[in-house]
């Protein structure tokens, strides 16, 4: 009896830790990177996972949740399903998983087929179950995508009061959009469930811990960024969720690589120093803008970034300096071409027609000052 009741005071913290992950979209094809690009991206993806449950030893964390989105597709390489299930198997925690709308589950899905660990538990229906975990006076209650869309998951539901016991609701979907497709969940929902501590998924940015009464939220947005709306640090949550009802949630960032927006003006002179440089490890977006004399020298710029960069585009923005317009007096080839074209430019209808003429004076002195413009890279 003794050994029993400080086994259930070793396990029932006061403070329970929580590592909450979400959208991971393993398998993501990454098809603007291209076909050898992109296949390091998966593979980094997929040491994503190492990296979660590395963050589980350190954290120290006793459980792991994983709200959905966790594979791109109803379909995983064998790389992937290989390491999903060896690495999460190593864990000492539970590890509990809510399919969302792109790895819904499925006879057919790879979470029906995985022959996953022990501990891991995947919910398999759109209707609210629990899964208890006695000896940590914890319940998560959860439910999975069953196809493309879902119905409100919290509609009506409120969790039968346990005296000791922390509620905790896992799912995959939106708040505050009673007209999403994607399991949409209000704030008066949240307020009445009971639940102490929801752990979503789908949006892809984290927007800070919330709370609707006594019950908070998070979604930790996605763990890797994909795509130029996806820019800056990415990861994970790490929640800390008293029994007295407080709650904590640090968002530790785990991403391999960072999108990045960066935008220079041409016109500030010193253009090459400025140029970004993140030691060859992330993906840039460099879009140039302002006013100068010529076209930009795209593949020297290019040629630069190429070193600094995984991945990289140039967007050329920048127009022609009103200046250059005075040549177009000269008794030159420059000079007939820039009168033809100021001609068009003082009679277009519209700035979108502005701007293509524009393009076309600098491609034209480009081509003239025997240099060359490349928009996009």
């Amino acid at each position: 009896m003794l050994c029993k009741l400080r086994i259930a005071w070793v396990k029932v913290k006061n403070t329970l830790k929580i590592i909450h992950a979400a959208d991971l979209h393993l398998d993501s094809p990454f098809q603007a990177l291209g076909a050898e690009k992109a296949a390091v991206r998966r593979s980094e993806q997929r040491a994503l996972l190492q990296c979660i449950a590395a963050l589980v030893r350190e954290r120290q964390a006793d459980l792991l949740l994983l709200a959905g989105d966790l594979l791109d597709t109803g379909s995983v390489y064998a790389e992937t399903a290989r390491a999903l299930c060896g690495v999460l198997g190593e864990l000492d925690c539970p590890v509990l998983i809510a399919p969302g709308n792109h790895d819904y589950y499925c006879a057919s899905s790879p979470w029906a087929r995985l022959e996953l660990p022990e501990n891991v538990h995947v919910f398999n229906s759109g209707a609210v179950s629990c899964v208890s975990l006695t000896e940590m006076a914890v319940r998560v209650w959860g439910a999975a995508f069953t196809d493309t869309a879902a119905p409100p998951p919290l509609r009506g539901f409120s969790v039968p009061r346990q005296e000791g016991v922390l509620d905790i609701g896992l799912f995959h979907g939106e708040v505050g959009r009673p007209e999403s497709p994607y399991a949409p969940i209000s704030e008066q929902e949240l307020l009445a469930s009971g639940l102490h501590y929801v752990a979503l998924g789908h949006i892809h940015a984290f927007g800070g811990l919330l709370r609707a009464g006594n019950t908070y939220y998070a979604w930790p947005g996605c763990t890797e960024g994909r795509g130029f709306d996806e820019c800056g640090e990415r990861g994970v949550l790490c929640v800390e969720l008293d029994r007295s009802g407080a709650c904590t949630a640090e968002l530790v960032p785990l991403a391999q690589r960072k999108y990045e927006i960066v935008t220079l003006d041409v016109s500030a002179g010193a253009l090459e120093e400025r140029l970004p440089d993140s030691g060859g490890r992330d993906i840039c977006r460099l879009v140039l803008h302002g006013e100068s004399g010529g076209a930009p020298d795209i593949q020297h710029i290019a040629q630069i970034m190429s070193g600094r960069f995984f991945a990289f585009e140039i967007q050329n923005r920048t127009a022609v300096s009103r200046d250059i317009w005075e040549k177009a007096g000269e008794d030159t080839l420059r000079g007939l071409f820039l009168r033809r074209l100021r001609e068009l430019y003082d009679g277009a209808q519209d700035e979108p027609e502005r701007e293509r003429i524009t393009q076309a004076v600098r491609w034209g002195l480009a081509a003239l000052d025997e240099g060359e413009a490349v928009n996009p890279l």
